[in-house]
């Protein structure tokens, strides 16, 4: 196992990078969440394109899945920022290696970041003209997808970003598992292809998705394509807006995405994979050996 790290390894390995995290600059710790979110929102873009004329919802998903795991793929390799990810960070929190205000501050950074990131992408792929493709219908697809999101409820939303991060975060780590690229895209692809097919909510993958469909429902074409092809009235594509991004959706996928990375992953991996320190066990083998002595005395008083 010469190319692969023991998830015991893996654990102590990324509390270790940690540091590097609380006590990078603001605005380099920001540049990097831009390039995250930057990526993420590529990925969205281009698994919009490879799903956006398949009518069944199965298909079309594996296609966004083959798709869209590029985008963890880049921000893994190229050492981006990701919201998601870093909520692991929960690991070195508990094992005091950075205080959790600090925490917090990373976090914080890193979340505006992606957001500006993926909300650039979203512009620009509009400005590109992409959202043409198949006479618009790539345009009312995005208003489709982005609606969608919009509209759900918010229990639903933080369930649903729960189980996204739980892969993601899975993601993150097996990837520091591989010791080699091919390893690390691997661990990726296959985790976040299932997170993107069982269509789970990520935060940073709907600042693109719903910016995006709200720049889309400024044209008036893709608006009446995504009334001819889908059956959605002006009222309904209205609520595209940033009550339903900002509140609707992008609070309660967060919340789910924080308890998803922290609860469910990162804090139970710490539990069983925790370098016991060499102090504390040298000093419960000597606390055994005195126990060890005062029951055989009084054994011996006993005779």
């Amino acid at each position: 196992m010469e190319n692969f790290l023991t998830i015991k390894e893996a654990v102590n390995k990324y509390i270790e990078g940690c540091d590097s995290k609380v006590s990078s600059s603001p605005q380099k710790l920001f540049i990097k969440a831009v390039f995250a979110g930057m990526m993420i929102a590529m990925g969205a873009a281009a698994s919009s394109v490879a799903s956006h004329a398949i009518s069944n919802v199965g298909v079309s998903r594996l296609a966004a899945a083959l798709v869209f795991p590029v985008g963890l793929m880049m921000v893994i390799l190229l050492g981006a920022e990701l919201f998601t990810g870093d909520c692991l960070m929960i690991m070195a929190t508990a094992s005091e290696k950075h205080s959790p205000m600090q925490l917090l501050r990373t976090l914080l950074i890193v979340f505006a970041g992606n957001f500006v990131g993926a909300v650039l992408i979203a512009i620009a792929v509009a400005a590109s003209g992409q959202l043409d493709y198949s006479t618009g219908l790539l345009g009312a697809y995005t208003i489709k997808v982005a609606l969608g999101k919009a509209t759900i409820s918010f229990s639903r939303a933080i369930v649903s970003g729960v189980l996204c991060n739980i892969l993601v975060c899975s993601a993150v780590l097996m990837a520091l598992c591989a010791k080699d690229i091919a390893g690390k895209l691997i661990a990726v692809f296959f985790t976040i292809m299932l997170f993107v097919v069982a269509g789970f909510e990520h935060c940073v993958a709907n600042m693109y998705y719903i910016a995006a469909g709200m720049v889309a429902a400024v044209n008036p074409e893709y608006v009446e394509v995504a009334i001819q092809e889908y059956g959605y009235t002006a009222e309904q594509i209205s609520m595209l807006n940033f009550q339903n991004f900002l509140v609707g959706n992008l609070l309660p996928v967060t919340i789910g995405n924080i308890i998803g990375g922290m609860l469910f992953i990162g804090l139970p991996l710490l539990y069983l994979n925790r370098e016991q320190k060499k102090e504390n066990y040298e000093l419960k083998e000597k606390d055994n050996e005195r126990n060890f002595i005062f029951r055989r005395n009084i054994a011996g008083i006993g005779r």
